[in-house]
């Protein structure tokens, strides 16, 4: 049988490089504390969501206006037995054209339906690409959401 990794799509107006450079941001898309940069290859970030999610990325991939891949080198999943579950995980945006407008394909491999925070961790990052990063792209502004 085969895994599979959590992925979602959205679809924008938008250009390639309108994405691209709002997946650079997260700082204003993702919602939490962001330290650090995403903006080049090497960069490093960690991200905090109140006392229940902490991680490091570093930026692993990167082709302007196509692709961005984070390492998610350390983390710590307070709600899971596993803390580290996401360590060693690869968080993935795929971009391209599409007639005339833009799709991004997110994909968290190494989330997987086997790891215990995968549906709590699953409906947070629907909700993070497909409302506040949309909102970003679309508006110029990242909807304002409350992770359960």
């Amino acid at each position: 049988m085969k895994t599979l990794d959590f992925t979602t799509s959205i679809l924008v107006h938008q250009s390639p490089k309108q994405v691209f450079d709002a997946i650079s941001n997260p700082q204003d898309w993702w919602p939490g504390e962001i330290i650090g940069s995403a903006k080049k290859l090497n960069d490093e970030f960690s991200y905090r969501y109140e006392e229940f999610h902490l991680t490091r990325q570093q930026v692993v991939e990167m082709i302007p206006d196509q692709k961005v891949v984070w390492l998610v080198t350390e983390s710590q999943i307070n709600y899971a037995e596993d803390i580290n579950e996401w360590t060693g995980t690869k968080i993935i945006f795929e971009i391209s054209e599409e007639g005339n407008k833009t799709r991004l394909c997110f994909t968290h491999q190494g989330l997987v339906p086997e790891i215990e925070c995968f549906d709590s961790c699953s409906n947070s990052w629907s909700q993070i690409i497909q409302q506040s990063l949309f909102s970003l792209i679309t508006t110029g502004e990242g909807k304002k959401i409350v992770l359960a």
